[in-house]
């Protein structure tokens, strides 16, 4: 008999560990100790830098999605922390940078814009943000309203963005507190529940026990996010 399964929409912080990114169905990644406690399979959809909106996108746009919403037990909207971070270019031209050619512009252009990123985030004291926070609920909420059309009784998670000390984003993290507010507010008006993200991680990171980028986790934090997400969840299982 087949186990259930835990849908996990998410960022890079559900696949990167203490050194580098790993495979989606590494033990010690959050989704599948999560998934683990509740004896159910995790299968997870998530990308680099993605912000809720990527998360819409894979959630209307991703077949491979569409199939698993009808055989999933409670979906995770583990998306909003990558949208707190400083983004100094408009983020059409930044994701651009990937499409330039000839390659060498392409290595140029993308390796002047990350040694001026810290500097710029410092300078625009973190603004702007990489999707402001009312775009960040309104995904969400897209996201949310779009599952519940199909899985009325499904249950349905979220998280409190999580923090970071980035040598990277100029250790410059003041869209934060906004996307806190927003997101707290949403949640008491759509009733989905909140993980408290920052509350779990922020010793991890600030004491230097995560990743050396000052944004991604070990495998401790690993195990205590993945542990509370499975403790939020269970009294909303059948």
């Amino acid at each position: 008999m087949s186990r259930g399964r835990l849908l996990v929409l998410g960022d890079s912080l559900a696949f990167h560990g203490p050194e580098y990114a790993l495979p989606a169905d590494d033990p010690r990644l959050w989704p599948n100790i999560a998934a683990a406690g509740l004896d159910r399979e995790a299968e997870l959809v998530a990308g680099f830098g993605w912000t809720a909106r990527h998360g819409w996108w894979a959630l209307t746009g991703d077949p491979r999605v569409w199939s698993l919403l009808p055989r999933t037990d409670a979906l995770v909207l583990a998306l909003g922390s990558m949208d707190t971070l400083p983004s100094p270019l408009p983020t059409y031209l930044r994701e651009g940078l990937r499409h330039l050619r000839p390659t060498p512009v392409r290595r140029f252009a993308r390796a002047r814009y990350q040694a001026a990123q810290p500097h710029l985030a410092r300078f625009l004291r973190g603004r702007p943000v990489a999707l402001p926070p009312h775009l960040t609920v309104s995904y969400l909420d897209r996201c949310l309203q779009a599952v519940r059309a199909i899985r009325p009784g499904l249950p349905v998670i979220g998280m409190l963005p999580s923090v970071h000390n980035s040598p990277e984003y100029g250790h410059i993290h003041t869209g934060h507190t906004r996307a806190v507010t927003a997101l707290r507010t949403w949640s008491a008006r759509s009733r989905v529940p909140l993980l408290d993200l920052p509350a779990l991680v922020r010793a991890h990171i600030f004491d230097g026990d995560g990743n050396p980028d000052g944004m991604h986790w070990g495998f401790s934090a690993h195990a205590e996010v993945g542990t509370a997400v499975a403790d939020l969840l269970r009294p909303m299982l059948p």
